[in-house]
């Protein structure tokens, strides 16, 4: 399962870039990639993971801007198709984790 993150944050005054920066560090520390710039996205493992992983950024939300988070599982992140301009590019591979119990 994937979980995609897409926001939209005011650059406006300092605090807001604070804001900006602290909100897209913080993620980043939770394991999320940058797809496309304000696109950040992390595979986990399971859908009680993911919960976990929602969490975690909602807990971190910034007071303004627009944000939005989804989940899609592997089959459906695996048939979307990428382009660099009109050259079609490998879609990230699925991140292989090792478990122990």
């Amino acid at each position: 399962m994937w979980v995609m993150v897409f926001f939209d944050l005011p650059t406006d005054t300092r605090k807001d870039r604070k804001n900006y920066a602290r909100f897209r560090k913080d993620i980043m520390a939770y394991g999320f990639q940058m797809f496309q710039f304000s696109m950040y996205l992390r595979h986990c493992s399971s859908k009680e993971n993911a919960e976990v992983h929602i969490s975690r950024v909602k807990a971190i939300l910034p007071p303004k801007g627009h944000i939005g988070i989804m989940c899609v599982t592997d089959k459906q992140f695996g048939m979307m198709e990428i382009f660099r301009g009109k050259e079609p590019v490998e879609a990230p591979a699925t991140v292989q984790q090792l478990e122990l119990f």
